[in-house]
């Protein structure tokens, strides 16, 4: 708070769509008057925020002289309620930082580590998935194949994610829910319960030049506003869309984990398919008791291995198109792909969801943003990444077309004999890298599920001091251990397994196409053209994906929509319950009438003490503080209404942990209290 004229304590200007009442010209104008509903008629109360100390007001004139002072209150323009924007902002605390050039590299390790590990180990199964159902017959097969690899590359990882989706985040935060979050706020199209005036101060629609294209995104607004069916649709496609990033964390480990380990079949001629299931249930137990240690800590460890893994591929690419051939390099020829579906168009058909694998991991690089920044994203994946993975691709094509028959295991039978063992070795490790991406991908959006009230609260660990998004979530990392555990037992085979891993990709990526177009016509307003190119290039390219993948669900992949199915009606049974519970809070609440008629005593014995009430209101006095009432003998002298909001940052300082307010004139001794808390309290 800062200090204003007449040494009033004054607050910040926040705007918002609600009115209130000042003093015209007064030394007070921003002391606020709470009212006994959001929209009703205003009841004189003294009140006075303050951060980590007592509810005093500063002048000595009581409740007399508000009254006095209402006399000459007069309408202002819009701002939001002073407590609520103090309740959600800690001053002092910034996502962002400035880095130095050796901060750069580290972050960039780290950014290997934790984002791109799944993308990154996609060439290990993308062929093998692609021509398990139709061995390959000609070396057109296999360029047609390749073309249609880099073109989804370059089309949904590239085009897509890094240049478009990355912005769509919510102050840093990326996944789902961060678009949810964003529309909500910009349009108030959430029927979720903890929507705070203050949370409008972001919208920037009045800042705006009229255009066409701010005609166009205030309509959509306005429909998202009235219309309750469509904000339902829009919650449910949300609902949908994190229970698919949640089973993609499911079978992303198994995936990833086996495809590697299946290395030493090629290695090893003794070892069998049970012998390797066992080693995956292994190694994933391992994984998932490592990932208590923190991001920042396992992701410097193991970003430099991941750039060692990059840098094979770049290799064993290069090694085998010298070695083989660069007639692979004709793949960059579009025509490629029409000729391979005119060639074989059940066989092109089918290979589709293998073709899907190779842009794996998207939805967890979207949704881990909020560990790194865009930038740093954007630039590690152009200058290294997709490299590295075009030059895989483009080697083990090249071993292909010379080895027809070999279509299994590719990329361990394209591998330099005197560089095998070094290399699996390396892959194993890139791959455990690859599901630590996707957990801390989904501890991030369940973070974000539960701030929305749509997930359990549970307790979250913040492993970073620094920086706010990296955490841990203990009972959902046991939980994926055990649900993917189970995934490996039961599957025991990549091609299966890769089946289910196509469609979860699949629902996320469609989901996150609906979320991002109603974006870029709301909160964006970029013209109608360029939105519907976007939304017709890639929902449809999406949907000619998803129609192949469809046609592997009897065989396993049901398992999956049976697990995102019970996921769905856990997050939308929880975000019912909490909303009736919440407006039904807001319904009962006490009139600040009755509280005057019943006088400072309250109709009761007021006794020495302090009385804690704890409800989930930031504004009026809870139904049951009523019952209390009635039923108790007495009532404490000091009456302290506290509220607890969970704030997203590792660590609120002790100073602006608790905010306190006078709810009734002085005489009363009455008080409302917001307790602020990091969720690692949770």
């Amino acid at each position: 708070m800062e200090s204003g004229s007449g040494g009033c304590r004054r607050l910040r200007k926040t705007e918002s769509a609600e009115m209130r009442w000042v003093v015209p010209g007064g030394a007070c104008e921003e002391d606020e008057i709470e009212s006994s509903d959001d929209g009703g008629t205003d009841t004189p109360a003294a009140a006075s925020g303050s951060r980590g100390g007592g509810g005093s007001d500063d002048d000595d004139g009581g409740y007399e002289e508000d009254e006095m002072l209402r006399q000459r209150l007069v309408r202002t323009g819009p701002r939001a309620d002073s407590f609520d924007v103090e309740a959600l902002d800690v001053p002092g605390v910034y996502r962002h930082q400035e880095f130095t050039i050796g901060r750069s590299i580290v972050l960039t390790l780290q950014t290997l580590g934790v984002v791109f590990g799944d993308v990154g180990t996609s060439p290990l199964y993308t062929f093998d998935v692609m021509f398990n159902k139709y061995p390959i017959t000609t070396k057109e097969d296999v360029l047609g194949a390749l073309s249609l690899v880099i073109y989804t590359l370059i089309l949904i990882p590239f085009l897509k994610y890094t240049m478009i989706v990355l912005w769509g985040n919510d102050d840093g935060e990326g996944g789902t829910f961060a678009l949810y979050s964003l529309i909500c706020r910009n349009a108030k199209a959430s029927l979720l319960p903890n929507q705070l005036p203050s949370d409008t101060r972001i919208s920037s629609f009045n800042l705006k030049v009229p255009s066409v294209e701010l005609e166009r995104s205030l309509k959509i607004k306005e429909r998202l506003e009235t219309s309750s069916m469509l904000k339902k649709l829009l919650l449910m496609l949300v609902l949908f869309g994190t229970s698919m990033v949640i089973a993609d964390g499911v079978v992303t480990p198994a995936m990833s984990v086996m495809s590697a380990v299946n290395g030493l079949k090629v290695g090893i001629s003794s070892v069998n398919e049970g012998e390797v299931v066992m080693i995956t249930v292994a190694f994933l137990i391992v994984l998932f008791s490592l990932q208590r240690f923190g991001t920042s800590k396992v992701g410097l460890a193991v970003g430099p291995a991941l750039f060692i893994w990059f840098c094979c591929l770049a290799g064993i690419g290069i090694y085998n198109i010298r070695i083989y051939g660069s007639q692979v390099l004709h793949a960059f020829n579009p025509l490629y792909i029409y000729y391979y579906f005119e060639r074989n168009p059940t066989q092109a058909w089918m290979s589709l969801g293998g073709c899907l694998l190779c842009a794996t991991g998207l939805e967890a690089m979207f949704a881990d943003l909020c560990y790194f920044s865009v930038r740093s994203v954007q630039l590690t994946f152009v200058f290294l990444v997709l490299p590295c993975l075009l030059l895989g691709y483009l080697g083990q094509a090249a071993f292909l077309m010379e080895n027809l028959t070999q279509s299994q295991q590719v990329f361990f039978l394209s591998i330099p004999s005197q560089a095998f063992w070094p290399v699996v070795f390396i892959a194993t490790l890139a791959a455990l890298i690859a599901s630590r991406a996707m957990t801390t991908a989904i501890f991030s959006t369940i973070k974000q599920a539960t701030a929305l009230g749509c997930f359990p609260r549970l307790k979250i660990i913040h492993t970073s001091r620094k920086f706010m998004g990296q955490i841990y979530i203990p009972v959902m990392n046991w939980f994926l251990l055990v649900s993917c555990l189970a995934f490996v037992t039961v599957f025991g085979s990549i091609n299966e397994i890769g089946n289910a891993y196509g469609i979860a990709e699949l629902g996320v990526m469609m989901m996150t196409t609906v979320l991002v177009t109603i974006i870029m016509l709301l909160i964006w307003q970029v013209n109608i053209i360029v939105v519907l190119c976007f939304l017709t290039l890639f929902l449809g390219l999406e949907l000619f994906f998803f129609s192949s993948v469809l046609g592997s669900v009897a065989d396993g992949s049901w398992v999956l929509l049976v697990f995102a199915a019970v996921l769905y009606l856990v997050m939308y049974i929880w975000n019912y319950g909490t909303k009736l519970k919440y407006e039904t809070e807001v319904k009962q609440k006490l009139s600040m009438d009755l509280l005057m008629q019943l006088g400072c005593n309250l109709g009761t014995v007021r006794a020495p003490g302090i009385g804690l009430v704890y409800n989930e209101l930031v504004r009026g006095v809870p139904a049951i503080f009523g019952q209390f009432l009635t039923t108790l003998p007495a009532m404490h002298s000091m009456i302290i209404f506290v509220c607890i909001k969970w704030v997203p940052v590792p660590v609120v300082p002790q100073n602006e942990r608790f905010l306190f307010r006078r709810v009734c004139p002085k005489n009363y001794h009455m008080f409302r209290c917001i307790a602020r808390y990091e969720l690692s309290f949770s």
